[in-house]
């Protein structure tokens, strides 16, 4: 087995969008639990366009991925958290142009509510990279 083994079993529906069923890995390497990200930057500005929102929660899992040394090809698993309406072909583009190919595992719920009003979008990520 590969450390990473993407599959989509013929036994079930084929991914709706960019995820891939199931990431199965192996071998000796590092696991990373990334934490929920918000549409928010650094300085606290947090804008009212739900896919900015997106463009940011994504970049700050890429700003994690980079201080734990991994890369986007090391996400296994994103869980998408989503408040009122967000254009859903938008999101899927900026989502696409993020990955770059990469079919990580995914799951998308919409919730009442995040953290605080103006939060539309959180993201958290899993990621794992063979030693």
């Amino acid at each position: 087995m590969r450390m990473k083994e993407k599959r989509n079993p013929d036994t079930i529906h084929p991914p709706v969008g960019a995820y891939s069923h199931q990431i199965e890995t192996g071998g000796t390497g590092r696991w990373l639990a990334i934490a929920g990200q918000l549409g928010r930057t650094r300085d606290g500005h947090v804008p009212e366009d739900p896919i900015e929102q997106v463009q940011l929660a994504l970049q700050n899992i890429r700003l994690n991925l980079d201080a734990a040394r991994m890369e986007i090809a090391d996400v296994v698993k994103l869980n998408w958290y989503l408040v009122g309406q967000v254009d859903m072909a938008k999101r899927r583009e900026v989502t696409l142009t993020w990955l770059d190919g990469h079919v990580p595992a995914s799951t998308l719920v919409y919730v009442a509510a995040l953290a605080a009003p103006e939060y539309r979008v959180e993201i958290e990520a899993w990621a794992w990279r063979a030693d």
